[in-house]
Formats: C-alpha cells, sequence, structure tokens
C-alpha cells in the first residue's frame, strides 16, 4: 500500500510534485494544503485544497506525510519557513528522488528534498534538509549541500565543495573542487565561481581571460596544471 501524503502548495510546484510522487514513487497524493488566507477553492487538481489551520484534524499526521512543494521565494527562506511550519505541526517530510538518474547507495539525503531526473551524484555526497534540485546537474564527490539550497538546471559543483545555506544556484553555473560557499548566496546564471565566497555573496558572469599558446602564463599555467 502506498503511503498517504498532503502536498502543501497549490501552484506550479505542487502539480510538479503530485506528477512525480504519482508516477515515481511509493506515496500517493490525498490532499493539499496552503495558508488560509490562499484558499480560493475547495478542490485542486481534482483533491481537497484544505486550509492549514485544518489540516491536521482532517488529515492527521500520524495516517499522513507531507511534502513542501515550494520554489525559492525570497531566497528560499519561504519554503524554509513552511518547512518548518509542517514539521511544527509533526508531520513527516517526505523527500523524492527521481529514478532516472546516476547515485550511489552511499548518497544522504534530508527530508522534503525534491530531486529531478537525469542527476550525476558522485560518491559520499551529502544534500540537507529541504533542497530542491532541479534536472541535469553533476554534484561532484564529497560535496556537501545545505539546508533550503535550490539549484536549477544543468549546474557543476565540483569535487569536495562546501555548499551553504539558502544558496541559488542558476542555470549553467559552475563552482571550482574544493570550494566552499557561504550561506544566502546567490550563484547566478552562468556564473563560474573559482574561490570561496562568504554569506550572502552575488557571483554574476564567467568572462574568460584568453591567453594564446605563446603566452607565457600560458605556458605557466599549463606546467602547473599539467606538468608540461
Amino acid at each position: 500500500m502506498r503511503q498517504q501524503i498532503v502536498i502543501f502548495g497549490a501552484a506550479e510546484i505542487a502539480e510538479l510534485a503530485m506528477y512525480y510522487f504519482s508516477n515515481d514513487s511509493n506515496y500517493h497524493v490525498a490532499a493539499f494544503t496552503v495558508d488560509d488566507s490562499f484558499v480560493d477553492r475547495s478542490q485542486y487538481l481534482g483533491l481537497p485544497l484544505v486550509p492549514f489551520s485544518e489540516v491536521v484534524k482532517r488529515f492527521p499526521p500520524g495516517e499522513y506525510a507531507m511534502h513542501v512543494a515550494l520554489s525559492y521565494t525570497k531566497l528560499n527562506r519561504l519554503r524554509q519557513d513552511k518547512y518548518e511550519q509542517a514539521k511544527a505541526a509533526g508531520y513527516r517530510l517526505v523527500s523524492y528522488v527521481c529514478s532516472k538518474s546516476a547515485t550511489w547507495p552511499d548518497l544522504v539525503n534530508g527530508d522534503n528534498c525534491f530531486i529531478l531526473e537525469n542527476q550525476t551524484i558522485q560518491p559520499t555526497v551529502h544534500i540537507g534538509n529541504n533542497v530542491m534540485i532541479w534536472s541535469g546537474n553533476h554534484i561532484g564527490h564529497g560535496s556537501i549541500i545545505g539546508d533550503h539550497t535550490y539549484i536549477a538546471s544543468h549546474v557543476v559543483i565540483s569535487g569536495h565543495c562546501k555548499i551553504g545555506m539558502r544558496c541559488f544556484f542558476g542555470v549553467n553555473a559552475t563552482v571550482r573542487d574544493f570550494s566552499t560557499i557561504g550561506d544566502d548566496c546567490f550563484i547566478a546564471m552562468d556564473a563560474s565561481v573559482t574561490r570561496d565566497l562568504s554569506n550572502g555573496t552575488v557571483a554574476l558572469g564567467a568572462p574568460a581571460e584568453v591567453f594564446n599558446a605563446e603566452d607565457r602564463r600560458a605556458q605557466a599555467i599549463k606546467k602547473k596544471y599539467f606538468k608540461l
């Protein structure tokens, strides 16, 4: 028997979460819930839409789990707030990890994660709680992803990186191996991070400085990295 869950949310991410949970998990979505002030109808996608003030009574935590399906609004703080609200109400927060990815048995992920298809997640990776990872990313061996972080598509986080809490990584961002990224950092689309970032840093762009083959700097760099 598939375990029953309630999804917190009633918008695009909640609809997507229902699709993935329904088609690639051992969970069955029974209802949706949102804060009382956002309830404008009795159903969403053909299922009950319940004010959060009533959800514990109608779908008690002893019988139902929950998944908070919200995006990166307020640099992930809204999703964190609702995650904490659901946990305080007594719910077990379930994660979704798509079966259509390359992972290893030692992968550790926390609760309320939403990890979509075509990931390459190498050995000894640790993913925290309430992390969203969109499709098609590479997370290198030994890396740690902090709680409440959002990673868009085609991001490369190289090996042994340490990512803080509530970070945002835009499409095609890259992070050099052994980098440490602080909390609340915004790594924009196409940004290339080659050094540690302190809390709250914004990283933009990836201009490449190019040296031709005869340039002494090019020769020195290749000698350093490749022992030429």
